[in-house]
């Protein structure tokens, strides 16, 4: 059984940071990938990685500010939160899958996601 299990979620004052991390469980992946809910809003990509670390992409709005990176060893992607402000609030979900595509429809499996608020 696939399972993705999040962590680091928070609150944080703007211009602060924050890590995620997700562990994959039951499965190897080929694409690993963050994706947000603000609050109102459709879920979005911020950040996806493939198998090479060459292989990253990111959403205009988190360009400079976040870095995602994986551990093939240890089956986990981590999302690097830097210089945060009110915009990047939301519902933070890992997601894993097989084919190398940035729509949420690609993505297989999915975490359970993890609460970000960032405050004035």
């Amino acid at each position: 059984q696939v399972q993705l299990a999040e962590s680091g979620g928070g609150s944080v004052q703007a211009g602060g940071s924050l890590r995620l991390s997700c562990v994959a469980s039951g499965d190897t992946f080929r694409m690993m990938a963050w994706f947000r809910q603000p609050p109102g809003k459709d879920r979005e990509l911020v950040a996806a990685a493939g198998w090479n670390r060459n292989n990253v992409n990111y959403a205009d709005s988190v360009k400079g500010r976040f870095t995602i990176s994986r551990d093939l060893v240890k089956n986990t992607v981590i999302l690097d939160m830097n210089s945060l402000i009110p915009e990047h609030t939301g519902i933070y979900y890992c997601a894993a899958g097989h084919t190398v595509a940035l729509f949420e429809g690609a993505y297989s499996d999915w975490g359970q996601g993890t609460q970000v608020t960032v405050s004035l």
